[in-house]
């Protein structure tokens, strides 16, 4: 029974690579664009990397990013892009329940998700398969850390990422993960509601806050799924 049950969590981890190499590749442009604009911020190649090795998450890197490139100082920075994180809340309350052990044993695994290994992951019944997640995380995390890496060593070499049309990869890549999820009538329920209050929520309020303000909708259909 044990040896049928690594088997299957072993085969689950094989589909989250092959289904994370194709963010991967995204996943190294976004971070190679991270590294050139952090290069012309004023940052080392070392704090480039070293950042984009511990955040991990591209919105937050560039919303902070943004706050530095105008003058911001650290704790703007940060509020930015904790704000642009906040979505992450809401994704580990839906997760937590598809982690085993305790709170800091679930929060340890918790620092897998990224936005396509938590919707690959989900299994459309309200659970997620965790060895998936961590499949699909690590060619991502791989190319992440290779992209900083490229970008900040070549990033006078490259010059202006805008040329090279990098800034439609963020729109393409979310776009690509809402059409997987859109399985049931409460899926495009949630998506539609979510996006609709963002749109509105952009003119109106600082960066990241439609983002967080849309993700709570999540919830609501997590509730509606368990019900």
């Amino acid at each position: 029974m044990a040896a049928a049950k690594d088997e299957a969590a072993w085969e689950a981890f094989r589909r989250g690579v092959r289904l994370g190499l194709p963010f991967g590749v995204v996943g190294f442009l976004l971070s190679l664009s991270f590294s050139v604009l952090a290069r012309q911020a004023g940052f080392s190649v070392a704090q480039a990397v070293a950042t984009a090795m511990v955040v991990f998450a591209g919105s937050a890197q560039f919303a902070a990013l943004s706050v530095i490139t105008v003058g911001g100082g650290i704790p703007a920075a940060l509020t930015a892009g904790s704000l642009m994180n906040a979505r992450f809340l809401a994704m580990g309350i839906a997760l937590a329940p598809s982690l085993p052990g305790g709170r800091m044993k679930r929060a340890a695994q918790g620092q897998a998700v990224v936005d396509s290994s938590w919707a690959l992951a989900n299994r459309g019944d309200g659970t997620f398969d965790r060895w998936l997640l961590f499949g699909t995380t690590v060619p991502q995390y791989v190319t992440w850390t290779l992209g900083a890496v490229v970008g900040a060593i070549l990033g006078d070499a490259l010059g202006d990422t805008d040329r090279l049309g990098l800034d439609a990869i963020y729109p393409v890549f979310f776009l690509s993960l809402l059409i997987t999820e859109l399985r049931d009538t409460t899926s495009r329920w949630v998506a539609v509601s979510g996006g609709l209050l963002a749109l509105a929520l952009v003119p109106v309020s600082p960066p990241g806050v439609p983002v967080l303000a849309a993700s709570t909708v999540t919830l609501i259909g997590v509730v509606r799924r368990s019900t």
